[in-house]
């Protein structure tokens, strides 16, 4: 039997599944497993999947519940040591998944990994969802090596060391099957957005570790189910940002963070509104009214997890030393502040 399953979650992604799929089966069918989640399209994804690609392996999904449930229902099915989550709109490179597999068999410590996330559209520079692995702020603002805020940096080997990180990308992430059945897998309410940011800090907060592999290269469009200028994205963003960080931060640092990001949230708001972007705005409201409204629900989660002070946490504030100190590169980052 073999080790991983590589599991792709679409939902009305058949021009995807037609352009990309057929590379992961060539590329992965000899080492790997390949599965498709359907998460309830209503296109022609199921027909197509059942008529053109006989190799795969096929899950159909009672109910569209997002990126987060739509994985959890899917791989509470499958009996593997890894699963391998991979959007369905990256083309991946040869040799991909050996040295994620040969990463995560080298330390059962590891909880996740991620290869090198690279554009699709311009494959020199890296791509925007999780570029050479993730990173947050203390008030919770996430970042990768090799992309700050908008800012994408060309590839050239500067960041090919494996490394801890903070968060591996849900674009192509790596997680040890065990773990994340252990530990009740994604956070379903967040439905998409920053949900592996919220599982890796939990797996953090429980002593495992998140690597980047970046011997391993994938390419990805990104902005497939909702675009970067989208407010339902925006929504998503900052509710599910604010769930996790209430979720996860220890107590000494709970208050503090949720007052400067109250301000921090207030700025962001204005500069949408200033910019012409009044539904972002509205999107930036709604999201902070989700918070009150469940802060019940959230309330019990917490509790019902533990935290605790955590390393790979960047001690500054990234959207002062981006918009103010003018600092586009994590190279440009003072390592000493990654504590």
């Amino acid at each position: 039997m073999k080790k991983t399953a590589i599991v792709i979650l679409n939902y009305n992604g058949s021009k995807f599944l037609k352009q990309f799929l057929p590379g992961v089966i060539y590329k992965t069918i000899e080492i790997a497993d390949v599965w498709v989640a359907d998460n309830c399209s209503t296109d022609d994804s199921v027909s197509i999947l059942q008529n053109e690609f006989p190799q795969i392996n096929l899950i159909v999904n009672k109910e569209n519940s997002g990126y987060a449930g739509g994985y959890n229902e899917a791989l509470k099915q499958l009996d593997y040591k890894y699963f391998l989550l991979l959007n369905s709109d990256i083309e991946v490179a040869d040799n991909w998944v050996q040295p994620l597999e040969e990463l995560m068999d080298s330390d059962e410590n590891i909880a996740a990994c991620q290869p090198k996330i690279l554009s699709y559209l311009e494959p020199e520079k890296f791509e925007y969802a999780g570029s050479a692995g993730g990173f947050i702020d203390k008030y919770g603002y996430p970042f990768c090596r090799g992309r700050l805020f908008l800012s994408l940096e060309e590839d050239n080997g500067q960041y090919d060391d494996v490394q801890e990180v903070f968060w591996a990308s849900g674009a192509c992430m790596m997680v040890r099957a065990d773990l994340f059945k252990q530990y009740n897998g994604f956070d379903a309410d967040f439905f998409a957005h920053m949900e592996e940011i919220d599982y890796c800090w939990r797996m953090k907060n429980y002593g495992f570790k998140i690597m980047v592999c970046p011997s391993s290269k994938v390419y990805h469009i990104g902005g497939g189910t909702l675009s970067k200028k989208s407010s339902k994205k925006t929504y998503l963003n900052f509710r599910n940002n604010f769930s996790l960080l209430y979720k996860n931060l220890p107590d000494n640092q709970l208050v503090k963070v949720f007052i400067v990001r109250l301000l921090l949230d207030g700025v962001a708001g204005i500069k949408f509104l200033l910019q012409g972007g009044f539904a972002d705005t509205i999107a930036v409201l709604r999201a902070h009214l989700y918070f009150y409204k469940n802060y019940g629900k959230l309330r019990e989660k917490r509790h019902q997890l533990k935290q605790q002070e955590v390393n790979k946490i960047y001690k500054r504030n990234i959207v002062f030393d981006y918009y103010i100190l003018r600092k586009t590169k994590f190279s440009e980052l003072n390592k000493e502040d990654f504590s």
